[in-house]
């Protein structure tokens, strides 16, 4: 991948702040739908929602809530996206062939040469009993903005975006749950490594409670000086537009649904 081009390209990213219904994907799809209309109309390319955002965050059901990789129940997202001609990442546990536990995935749509699906590497202490470890994925571009994905604890492992940053990402997305009493420490450290390696983050992050965990919501850009552009306060239902034009990192309006 090759950095961003610094005088050209004017593009508009955002981070959807969502409350996922428990065990719920319709209801939940249905948001998705709701979001991914806004953000069209809003001229948004690329649109990341928090982690297990499909599901919500319910490790114990996981094995039941388990999509296959084309699984027929994306399929409207995956139309949408790409009718809209928008890069749009989604989360929901992946059944994998021959493996007893899925994996914490994110699904791609919207990509030129057809969906990708990356799986969470890295996985939080206690995880392990209902969830197997993924493989990660490809980074890809939009527009001319080359992405690096991560989902939530694979960014609490430095050598997560410096790997990202050594292959030249001009965008590290991170799709996460980041509780109340976390967010500090995750928000630093996040801000951190926008500052080291010179490469903007941007965070989506659930903005109600999950899985008995509640969510700070709040999710931000970090320019690559590690400066918050914006950030979206509170829990709630919102997207996070902001604009790449020149370089330089714009805050829009949010824009909260509730």
């Amino acid at each position: 991948m090759q950095p961003f081009p610094s005088k050209a390209a004017t593009m508009l990213i955002a981070a959807a702040r969502t409350r996922a219904v428990a065990r719920d994907l319709a209801a939940n799809l249905q948001a998705h739908v709701r979001l991914m209309h806004k953000a069209h109309a809003l001229g948004v390319r690329l649109l990341v929602f928090p982690e297990l955002s499909l599901t919500g965050y319910e490790p114990e059901a996981a094995a039941a809530l388990a999509l296959d990789q084309e699984d027929e129940a994306l399929r409207p997202l995956r139309e949408l996206a790409e009718r809209c001609e928008m890069v749009c990442i989604v989360g929901a546990p992946l059944r994998t062939p021959g493996a007893g536990k899925p994996v914490i995935a994110a699904w791609i749509f919207g990509l030129p040469g057809g969906p990708q699906v990356y799986g969470k590497q890295h996985l939080h202490p206690g995880e392990e009993r209902f969830f197997s470890a993924g493989q990660g994925g490809a980074g890809f571009t939009v527009g001319e903005l080359p992405v690096a994905l991560a989902v939530c604890a694979d960014f609490s492992h430095a050598s997560h975006p410096a790997a990202a940053a050594a292959q030249g990402a001009g965008l590290y997305a991170v799709s996460a749950l980041v509780s109340e009493g976390g967010y500090g420490h995750d928000s630093e450290l996040l801000a951190g490594y926008a500052r080291q390696h010179r490469m903007p983050v941007l965070l989506a992050n659930h903005g109600g409670e999950s899985g008995g965990w509640h969510c700070a919501g709040r999710s931000a850009l970090w320019d690559a000086e590690g400066r918050c552009v914006s950030e979206v306060p509170g829990p709630g239902e919102a997207l996070l537009p902001v604009e790449i034009s020149g370089g330089l990192w714009r805050a829009l309006p949010v824009v909260v649904l509730g």
